[in-house]
C-alpha cells in the first residue's frame, strides 16, 4: 500500500508555499459500508474522479434529486505540490456554476474580465471586448472569470457535501475493471484494504492519464485519435506588489521573450498567470528553475518591477501540449467526460470548460433516466453531442498551435501566412481577426443532435425577466432560475395563448416538462394565460432572442440551456418534446 494511502489528514483553507506549489486542503478517509461488511453493492451513478469534471457531475444530479457514489484516489482538490492549472471559465460555465449556486463565490473570490489585447513586438494589433459580442451581451453573466482551479473544486466538494446525495469517498483508487451487460465492476484499494462495488451507470472522470481507456480499449478495442506537439511551455503564477490592468494580455512575438509567444492573466488573491513559449525540444527542468524565471521577469517588467522586492513567485512548472479525443464516448456502461474523453492545448480557455459542460450535458440525461422521465436511449446522444464539441474544440486549438508555431515545412507556407496576418493587421483593422492567439471558449453547437429538431443545436444565453408586470416591484429573474425551477424541459410560449393552446399544452405538461407564458413588457393578462407567466424585462424581447425563437411562437429549452426545439404551431411541441426525452411521441 502506498504512503499516501496510509495518510488521511484534515485541515482547512488554502496556502501558498513560493515556488514549490499551493497548499491545498485535505479531507478524511471513510471507510465505507461495502469495506467494512465485505459485501457488493451495485449502485445506479459511480462516477470516478474528483475534479472539476467529476465534481460537477455529482453536483449537477444531487441538484435533480439523484444519488450518486463519487471515488477519488486522492483526498484534496487540485493537485498536491502541483499548480492552480486552469484559472479561464467561460460564461457557460459561470451558468453551470449559477444554476449550481456557486457563482457569487466564484465571482467574489475571482477576476471577471471581458477585453483582450494582442501584441506583435511592441505593437499592438487586435483588441476585442467580448461584452460587445452577440455570443455573450444577451447575458447577465460575465464572459469570464479567473480563478485558480483549486479553488472552483474546492466550492464544488463543499456544495457536493451541502446537498447530501452524494457519497464521496476520498482516497479510493481502482485496480481492476470489468462490465457486462448489466453492470460495472470495480475493484478498489483503500487504507484500510480492498471492496468490490457495482455500478449501473459508470462516468470516468478521471483525466488525461485514465486507466480506464486502456481497460475499455482491451475489451472492445476503444479508439483515440491523437497528436503531440513539440511545442514547450513555463508556466508562471506570481504575486506583484502593484496590480496591472485587469485585461487578457498576448504577445505573439515577445521581445523579451526571445520573439516567443507570452500569455498574462490576473487571477484570485493578486497572482498573475503568465505563459512563456519555450524553445522547441528544449530542457524543461532548466528553464524552469526559480532563478531563471526571474530573469525571464526582469526582462518583461524592467524598469518597472523591481522583481527581488516587489515580486512573489507562487508557482513554477513545465507544460506541452497535446490533442486527443476518445473516438467514442460511451461504451458499454461506462461514459467518458472531461480530460478522460478528450484532451485540448490550452488556448481559447477550451479545457477544463469543456470538461464542465460534458457533466452538465449528461447530468440531466442520467437524471431523467434515473426518475424514469427518458428512456436510456437518451444516453447515445452525450457522445453525438459532446463529441462534436471535443472535435471543434481540438480543431480550433490545434489550429491556433499552428498559428503560434507554424510547421517548419518546405515551401514556409504557415509561416508566410501568419508573417502576413501580423503585418497587416498592424495596419487594416479588417485583417486582425487572422491573428490567432485562441479563439476563447464559447457553448459549441450540436450538429445533427437525434434529441434536438434543429440541424445546428444552439445553446441560449441567460437573460433576464421580470416576475411581475407591476413596474413598482419588477422582480428581476433569470433563465437560469427557471430551469432550476422546472428540474426539466421549459417550455417558453410568447405571447396570447387561446383556450384550445392552453388545453393542448397543459395535457403534455408534467414532472418532465414545465410551460411558461413570457408576455411583453407593459402587456397585461387577458382572456385564457397559463399557469406560470412572466413578462420580458424591456422592449427589446431579450428572452426571446436568448433562446433564438425570434419570429417563433415558442421555444423548447432543455436543463442544460439548449434549445431543443423552436416552433410557430402548438401540435408540434408534443412530438419535439418527446424527441428531446429520447422516447417515441
Amino acid at each position: 500500500m502506498s504512503a499516501a494511502y496510509k495518510e488521511a489528514a484534515h485541515t482547512n483553507g488554502y496556502e501558498f508555499s513560493a515556488g514549490s506549489g499551493y497548499a491545498l486542503p485535505c479531507y478524511d478517509f471513510v471507510a465505507p459500508p461495502e469495506l467494512v461488511e465485505q459485501r457488493v453493492v451495485r449502485h445506479p451513478i459511480v462516477i470516478v474522479g474528483a475534479g472539476l469534471a467529476g465534481l460537477t457531475l455529482a453536483a449537477s444530479l444531487a441538484s435533480f434529486g439523484v444519488r450518486s457514489v463519487l471515488l477519488d484516489e486522492d483526498n484534496t482538490v487540485g493537485v498536491k505540490g502541483a499548480s492552480s492549472r486552469g484559472i479561464c471559465y467561460a460564461q457557460k460555465s459561470l451558468e453551470i456554476f449559477k444554476r449550481l449556486g456557486l457563482f457569487d463565490r466564484i465571482a467574489a473570490k475571482g477576476i471577471e474580465w471581458s477585453i483582450g489585447r494582442t501584441f506583435a513586438g511592441h505593437d499592438e494589433v487586435y483588441r476585442f471586448d467580448l461584452k460587445a459580442q452577440s455570443t455573450h451581451s444577451l447575458s447577465t453573466l460575465p464572459p469570464f472569470v479567473n480563478i485558480q482551479q483549486f479553488y472552483v473544486e474546492g466550492f464544488l466538494v463543499e456544495r457536493v457535501m451541502a446537498l447530501g446525495l452524494t457519497d464521496l469517498r476520498w482516497l479510493h483508487r481502482v485496480t481492476d475493471f470489468e462490465q457486462n451487460s448489466e453492470s460495472a465492476r470495480l475493484t478498489l484499494e483503500t487504507p484500510q484494504g480492498s471492496y468490490v462495488l457495482e455500478a449501473e451507470h459508470l462516468i470516468d472522470a478521471t483525466g488525461s492519464k485514465s486507466p480506464f481507456r486502456a481497460w475499455v480499449g482491451a475489451q472492445v478495442g476503444a479508439g483515440v485519435t491523437a497528436k503531440k506537439g513539440d511545442d514547450r511551455w513555463c508556466i508562471a503564477d506570481v504575486r506583484f506588489k502593484d496590480a496591472a490592468p485587469i485585461e487578457r494580455h498576448t504577445w505573439i512575438e515577445a521581445p523579451f521573450n526571445d520573439n516567443r509567444a507570452v500569455w498574462q492573466h490576473l487571477m484570485a488573491d493578486g497572482v498573475w498567470r503568465l505563459d512563456y513559449q519555450m524553445a522547441p525540444n528544449c530542457d524543461m527542468q532548466a528553464v524552469s528553475r526559480i532563478e531563471v524565471v526571474q530573469e525571464r521577469l526582469q526582462k518583461q517588467f524592467a524598469g518597472k518591477v523591481d522583481i527581488e522586492r516587489d515580486c512573489e513567485i507562487v508557482w513554477v512548472g513545465p507544460y506541452a501540449y497535446r490533442s486527443e479525443c476518445m473516438d467514442q464516448l460511451q461504451h458499454g456502461r461506462v461514459l467518458f467526460v472531461g480530460d478522460s474523453a478528450h484532451v485540448v492545448s490550452p488556448f481559447g480557455a477550451r479545457g477544463g470548460n469543456s470538461g464542465i459542460q460534458d457533466a452538465d450535458n449528461l447530468a440531466w440525461k442520467l437524471a431523467a433516466v434515473a426518475k424514469g422521465h427518458a428512456d436510456p436511449s437518451i444516453l447515445a446522444s452525450y457522445h453525438t453531442e459532446r463529441h462534436a464539441a471535443a472535435t471543434q474544440n481540438v480543431s480550433v486549438t490545434n489550429r491556433t498551435a499552428r498559428f503560434l508555431r507554424p510547421a517548419d515545412t518546405a515551401n514556409g507556407a504557415e509561416r508566410s501566412f501568419r508573417d502576413a496576418a501580423i503585418a497587416l493587421a498592424k495596419r487594416h483593422e479588417t485583417m486582425r481577426p487572422f491573428v490567432n492567439t485562441g479563439r476563447m471558449s464559447s457553448p459549441n453547437v450540436y450538429p445533427q443532435s437525434e434529441i434536438c429538431t434543429h440541424d445546428l443545436c444552439r445553446a441560449a444565453q441567460n437573460a433576464s425577466f421580470c416576475w411581475a408586470e407591476d413596474s413598482k416591484r419588477q422582480e428581476i429573474g433569470e433563465l437560469v432560475d427557471l430551469v432550476n425551477w422546472a428540474k426539466g424541459a421549459l417550455l417558453l410560449w410568447f405571447g396570447d395563448l387561446t383556450r384550445a393552446q392552453t388545453q393542448l399544452i397543459r395535457s403534455i405538461t408534467g414532472p418532465s416538462l414545465h410551460a411558461v407564458q413570457v408576455l411583453a413588457w407593459g402587456q397585461t393578462r387577458r382572456g385564457v394565460t397559463a399557469k406560470e407567466v412572466i413578462w420580458e424585462s424591456s422592449s427589446h424581447a431579450k428572452l426571446r432572442d436568448s433562446v433564438h425563437a425570434r419570429g417563433k411562437q415558442w421555444a423548447l429549452v432543455r436543463p442544460d440551456l439548449y434549445v431543443a426545439a423552436t416552433g410557430a404551431r402548438t401540435q408540434d411541441i408534443a412530438n419535439c418534446a418527446a424527441r428531446a426525452l429520447g422516447r417515441p411521441a
